[in-house]
């Protein structure tokens, strides 16, 4: 019986893929995307501040990037190395960061309790909101409701992504389908962006006036969340239509590919940096097959260096455009990898002690957060869980979580965990 390849590699029904499809799926060298000029990126999106969140599904480890103790009883074979913080380390597999770490943060205690990937996933999404009975969103969605777009011409939230993709209304959950994504698959531009040539512009005018009074009827006995989706998909379209030069990679220098890597999630970082540049408010990029239980440290090796020289870029990137002062990066997974390393060479789930990455938009550059107990493997005093973290998110985006709040049926709904305070220490 054919079996359909999964993201994880522990034993539950959301795992099951082997290492040498997953190697083999790293391995592509297709390259897209062009260099959007720094003096016409629609002026720098008007100073408008603007996320990159790089996903590493299925959580990377802390003990092969951001926070390594060789000389700990949990340490792999990989040497630490100097970054350009004074007395700082990471792991050798991370030489491009180690590089930039004075313009960037980390937090090393973050403490999420959640070791599962299906309710992680979403727990740290969504920033672990006190349960009210309703689905809260994500955060990509949750910033294109606060902030709105960036750029009008745009969608607010785009998510860059392997496999399929298309619009995805369920990222906005409560909020309504208005707010969901527009996912690229494989980052490449939705299909329907292209007018056929039989269709004069007046012609597909007409169309989209009939479609929007078959969708007004059709509200009468539908779900409000049906015709948003299907109108909120078409409104996309329509302006995507007038933005095609986003997706055009033909003037595309070969050294910005090779600077980010061909592989896929180096291709789909540097996409991100253009949709930033074009003023996109909010874009997640997904890298999946993170979940290291077997072979941890020949797939940390391969896979490591394929997030490190593309962050690195892009924060080289948005800084020598004068973008970084008003776009934040955060690189984070569900949650970290154990100390203890299993009979298969491999690191399991770890939420009690992991790292995040930050960088721009208000963050302390060359800050080192929090202090763990000798081995890693536990928070040595205060410790942050993802409520702190989004606290501090909003805040650096001039959102006042205690002030902002949601109206969702009567209901007053908080935006991050009313318990949770921002990480001060990662701030300016």
């Amino acid at each position: 019986m054919k079996t359909t390849p999964h993201r994880y590699a522990c034993a539950s029904v959301e795992h099951g893929i082997s290492r040498r499809q997953v190697l083999g799926t790293l391995g592509g060298t297709a390259g897209f995307g062009s260099l959007l000029q720094p003096g016409i990126a629609e002026e720098i999106a008007k100073q408008q501040k603007q996320v990159c969140l790089i996903w590493l599904d299925g959580g990377i480890s802390q003990y092969e990037s951001w926070h390594p103790l060789p000389q700990s009883k949990f340490a792999g074979p990989f040497r630490s190395i100097k970054t350009s913080i004074p007395g700082i380390h990471f792991s050798e597999l991370v030489p491009h960061t180690a590089k930039i770490a004075n313009k960037i943060s980390v937090i090393r205690t973050m403490a999420t309790k959640d070791p599962n990937h299906s309710s992680g996933v979403p727990r740290i999404q969504r920033g672990d909101p006190v349960d009210r009975g309703v689905e809260y969103p994500y955060i990509g969605s949750a910033i294109a409701k606060l902030l709105g777009p960036a750029n009008p011409k745009l969608p607010p939230y785009i998510w860059i992504k392997p496999g399929n993709g298309g619009f995805i209304a369920r990222e906005a959950g409560f909020l309504g389908a208005r707010y969901g994504t527009l996912a690229l698959g494989d980052g490449k531009p939705p299909i329907h962006i292209h007018r056929p040539d039989a269709i004069s512009a007046e012609a597909d005018a007409a169309r989209n006036a009939l479609r929007k009074k078959a969708n007004e009827r059709f509200r009468t006995y539908r779900s409000a969340s049906e015709i948003d989706a299907y109108e909120t998909s078409y409104d996309m379209a329509q302006q995507l239509m007038e933005r095609k030069d986003v997706f055009d990679d033909s003037e595309l220098d070969q050294k910005d590919r090779e600077r980010y890597g061909t592989h896929p999630l180096g291709r789909h970082i540097l996409q991100a940096r253009r949709l930033l540049e074009a003023g996109v408010r909010f874009i997640k990029v997904n890298s999946y097959h993170w979940d290291t239980h077997g072979d941890n440290f020949n797939m940390s090796q391969r896979l490591i260096p394929q997030v490190d020289q593309p962050f690195a870029a892009l924060v080289n990137d948005l800084e020598a455009r004068g973008m970084l002062d008003h776009t934040l990066v955060i690189v984070m997974s569900e949650f970290g990898r154990t100390p203890v390393i299993n009979s298969r060479l491999g690191r399991d789930h770890w939420p009690d002690c992991w790292s995040v990455v930050m960088a721009g938009c208000g963050i302390k550059p060359g800050a080192i957060i929090g202090e763990t107990t000798a081995d890693g493997a536990f928070v040595n005093g205060e410790g942050y869980d993802i409520g702190h973290l989004f606290h501090t998110i909003y805040t650096l985006l001039g959102i006042n979580p205690r002030k902002t709040h949601y109206r969702y049926k009567g209901q007053k709904l908080d935006i991050a965990h009313g318990d949770c305070e921002p990480i001060k220490e990662v701030m300016l």
